[in-house]
């Protein structure tokens, strides 16, 4: 992934050459007036060698990083103007325990940042640190862009101009219930004597819709006044199985009733086509894409106006559509086409430069909103499972919240597992595995009170990593059922028939099916159904 990831960017970045050449490197060769300075976490100490964030930087001391408690905000930046943000980079522990926070830390998208100018108390930035950066979700993803890169997805940087006249105060505010941990930051500006009068701020929010509102396209941005729109961040959980990303771009300028800059799906504005998949280059990118057309997969995608900034003088509003295929129980003709309006669970940050202040009144809401809700009743292998012949370890890998376990059998021969759950109420549900797949497994069948359900699963990777198997749409009656995987073999690049489990899951379905009911009365067991 890494290598591919970076033959696109080198590709791209040949493409550009003209374009740098052309701007950044000229406005390189160009005088530039004012001074540098910095902001960091750098430890510094009082004439007493006590620690004072207002005295010199220490040069016996390596303690450069801060810790920020439950609740509390941390200021990185507080200084006076006129001036220009040119660089921010932070780091931090991710939230996995390890020696320096056993009970783990704080996740990106329960830390929100801001920035405030000349004193506002509206901020003119505020959104989840890692939506910010393009890492959604709370998820760390790498992202190799020009004005945001995420290197080895733990290194958050960004190289937007920020102009501010009187001040500008930059913080971030810990809405976790755990601390973050080793917070390091470094943040440049040029001091300057003044600025054009016409010079425009730069802005970005979050705004989100858990789920998007029925009959209304998805709102990224809407403000009066004069300036120019320069990015999308874009989050989506599906809910309904298939393809999500129909939906056009719609884009209305200076007031205007209908918009003159109208899309073609969702992926072509992402500057993709056929669909999305990972990709991280200068202008866009999808650093977040799990499973191809499952319900509750995770999307998230980047697209820069860098080059083709979109302009407005008196105002801008950027929606979306929320239109895509959904499978015939979602459906009231029970038909399957590609144009049907879904309810997915929408996140988004808008970026653009404006003079004067916005209007756009979306303010993020706190970490415990931001979340999104779960959808599953979860079924711990954790918690008890029976198997053949080999043995069990449990293991705590990949952020598991239980953990997994690991069932290593010698042979194919009676290696299986089973973990048995009990149904209370009758109601729409998706079965599903969340699994570990990895160089030294095997190969499975799934049965479900001895009903074959599907193909045999191949938990065969050369990388370890985690996966869902989506197995069946169902109205279970209330009672108890056993799922059991049954070795099949392997795959001929595995080492082993080993299996790693996490939990069995029944996953909520959007309500509309429990509203139209269609395949209620329907025996599961005669014909099982997979809705893809």
């Amino acid at each position: 992934m890494t290598s591919r990831i970076a033959v696109v960017c080198a590709a791209a970045l040949f493409a550009l050459q003209g374009f740098l050449q052309a701007d950044i490197f000229t406005e390189l060769a160009k005088p530039k007036d004012g001074r540098s300075m910095r902001a960091s976490s750098a430890h510094r100490i009082g004439p007493d060698g006590k620690y004072d964030p207002a005295g010199e930087p220490d040069p016996n001391s390596n303690w450069d990083n801060k810790n920020v408690p439950p609740g509390e905000t941390k200021v990185l930046m507080d200084v006076a103007g006129p001036g220009v943000i040119t660089h921010i980079w932070i780091t931090f522990l991710g939230p996995d325990p390890q020696a320096w926070a056993p009970k783990g830390s704080a996740n990106h998208q329960e830390m929100l940042l801001r920035v405030f100018y000349d004193g506002d108390a509206t901020p003119g930035v505020e959104a989840p640190l890692g939506d910010f950066f393009a890492n959604c979700f709370g998820l760390r993803r790498e992202v190799i862009s020009l004005p945001v890169v995420v290197e080895d997805a733990d290194s958050y940087n960004c190289f937007w101009h920020m102009p501010f006249r009187k001040s500008a105060r930059v913080e971030v505010v810990n809405e976790s219930e755990k601390p973050i941990s080793l917070l390091y930051y470094n943040i440049d500006w040029i001091k300057k004597d003044s600025l054009p009068a016409d010079t425009p701020y730069f802005y970005a929010r979050y705004r989100q819709e858990y789920p998007v509102e029925k009959g209304k396209d998805y709102l990224i941005l809407e403000t009066e006044g004069k300036g120019h729109y320069v990015g999308t961040v874009l989050a989506v959980r599906t809910r309904s199985p298939a393809w999500f990303g129909e939906g056009d771009e719609k884009i209305y300028i200076d007031g205007e009733a209908k918009a003159s800059i109208w899309g073609t799906g969702t992926e072509d504005y992402f500057l993709s086509a056929w669909g999305l998949k990972t990709t991280s280059t200068p202008f866009f990118g999808t650093p977040c894409f799990d499973q191809w057309g499952i319900v509750g997969g995770h999307t998230s995608a980047y697209r820069w106006h860098i080059g083709d900034p979109i302009v407005f003088q008196k105002g801008i509003k950027v929606t979306i559509e929320h239109y895509g295929w959904i499978s015939s129980d979602e459906n009231p003709t029970q038909k399957v086409d590609s144009w049907n309006e879904r309810e997915d669970d929408y996140a988004s940050v808008a970026f653009w430069y404006q003079t004067g202040k916005p209007t756009f009144e979306a303010r993020a809401p706190h970490a415990r909103e931001r979340t999104l809700p779960c959808l599953d009743k979860i079924f711990y292998a954790a918690d008890g499972l029976k198997h053949g012949n080999g043995g069990t370890v449990a293991q705590k890998i990949l952020g598991y919240e239980k953990g997994q376990i690991l069932y290593k059998p010698p042979t194919a021969e009676d290696a299986w597992i089973e973990l048995a759950f009990e149904v209370r109420e009758k109601e729409p549900r998706r079965l599903l595995l969340v699994m570990t797949r990895s160089y030294d497994f095997g190969s499975y069948r799934a049965t479900l009170n001895g009903v074959k359900l599907g193909e045999v699963m191949d938990f065969y990777n050369a990388d370890t990593d985690r996966w869902e198997y989506h197995l069946l749409d169902f109205w279970p009656d209330p009672g108890v059922y056993t799922l059991r995987l049954e070795c099949a073999g392997k795959n001929q690049l595995s080492t082993a028939h080993w299996l790693g489990i996490e939990s069995v899951r029944l996953r909520e379905r959007r309500p509309r099916v429990k509203e139209w009911a269609h395949e209620k009365d329907k025996d599961w067991k005669t014909n099982p159904i997979l809705h893809e």
